[in-house]
């Protein structure tokens, strides 16, 4: 999502006097890092809904996010998660990662600030080997030169046979960085969200 100059503007203004809360927060990541944050409008709970009802949830032991933000995803994850399965977030901006920490009081929560790119290291720090499903909202388009590869390759490397990498875009041009590394991808489009999303599921057969 591209903004103009006025918006830009508009955005810095409000979260520098912002009061903590969640759009606070997402606009104050986006500031931040905007060229890691993909909208500054959180998704819809119709592409919510799209995007995870493939998932097994009863044979889930381990789902990874990238980019939570602000937890748009993460309540509905856990609410849809095992009791005795695992939720790790990732994300870069460790505003984010201490507003989840502190949103959800939930013990199947690891809240991490890192690298997407470092995903199998995170994952080994909490003792497990590979991740069910991986779910993304990063802009892959947008990224610095040659992170969107390493993710690719990474998620792909971190995900077990039959487990899928679960990516919500603005763009299609994340199939360029994903199909070398997926035999099967499913794809999927959602117009209730502002902006329309481009939805896949890029399955490790």
């Amino acid at each position: 999502m591209t903004l103009s100059g006025e918006q830009v503007q508009r955005a810095r203004a409000f979260a520098r006097r912002g009061s903590g809360g969640p759009l606070w927060y997402f606009l104050r990541g986006f500031v931040k890092h905007p060229v890691m944050v993909g909208s500054i409008i959180p998704s819809s709970k119709v592409l919510i809904d799209k995007m995870l009802a493939p998932v097994d949830w009863a044979n889930c032991k381990l789902f990874v996010e990238y980019g939570p933000g602000v937890g748009t995803f993460t309540q509905h994850i856990l609410d849809r998660l095992a009791p005795d399965a695992i939720l790790l977030t990732i994300d870069t901006n460790a505003d984010f990662t201490q507003y989840l920490n502190g949103k959800f009081r939930d013990s199947r929560l690891r809240a991490v600030t890192g690298s997407a790119a470092d995903v199998r290291e995170i994952m080994g720090n909490f003792g497990f080997d590979h991740a069910d499903y991986i779910l993304s909202g990063l802009p892959f388009s947008t990224l610095p030169a040659g992170i969107g590869p390493k993710i690719a390759e990474e998620t792909a490397a971190a995900i077990r046979p039959g487990g899928a990498f679960l990516v919500y875009q603005f763009s299609p041009k994340v199939r360029e960085f994903i199909a070398p590394h997926f035999e099967r991808i499913d794809k999927g489009f959602e117009w209730i969200n502002i902006p329309p999303a481009t939805l896949f599921w890029a399955w490790k057969d």
